[in-house]
């Protein structure tokens, strides 16, 4: 190994920026970081509908602002809104046990 390289220790670093497993500011990281992975697989999926922000939000019964805090993370959809907005984009949300 080179000296430049570094090898380090991934949980040690999680721990550093966010705290211990378990803690508040933890779990609060881990909320955010799922909160913007949906947010991401949102526009993607409406984007590859072809549907701007304004036809998704039309069809959901909302305004482009709506859709487009849900695409930033800053707004959270609840359940019946994220099966309306699947539907909207003619996909189904599946729910399945993990293998």
């Amino acid at each position: 190994m080179e000296e430049n390289e570094m090898i380090y220790d991934v949980s040690a670093e999680l721990e550093k920026e966010f705290g211990p497993k378990g803690s508040a500011s933890r779990k609060a990281a881990e909320d955010k970081a799922w909160e913007e992975y949906n947010a991401q697989i949102l526009l993607d999926a409406r984007k590859q509908a072809g549907l701007t922000q304004e036809e998704l939000a039309q069809r959901i019964g909302a305004n482009k602002g709506y859709v487009s805090r849900l695409e930033r993370g800053l707004t959270i959809p609840t359940v019946s809104t994220l099966y309306r907005i699947a539907a909207a984009m003619g996909l189904t949300v599946e729910l399945k046990p993990i293998s």
